[in-house]
């Protein structure tokens, strides 16, 4: 049995291992977790339950870099 699931980050299909962490997850794809928003099945996840979060099969991410300018 393997031991990878299928999740949707920002509307696309990926395939992570089971119980990764959120932290975990973003740096895989790329992100840099200092600089993101997470919304996890339709709910804004704040920050401080991060850590605590592991993804599940068939998870919703949409992941958003915060951007500053003027």
């Amino acid at each position: 049995m393997s031991n990878e699931i299928t999740i949707q980050v920002n509307g696309e299909t990926h395939r992570c291992l089971f119980q990764t962490s959120l932290p975990d997850l973003l740096q895989e794809l790329g992100f840099n977790p200092r600089l993101v928003a997470v919304e996890y099945n339709g709910e804004i996840l704040h920050r401080q339950f991060w850590t605590q979060t592991k993804v599940q099969s068939s998870d919703r991410l949409e992941v958003v870099t915060i951007v500053g300018g003027g």
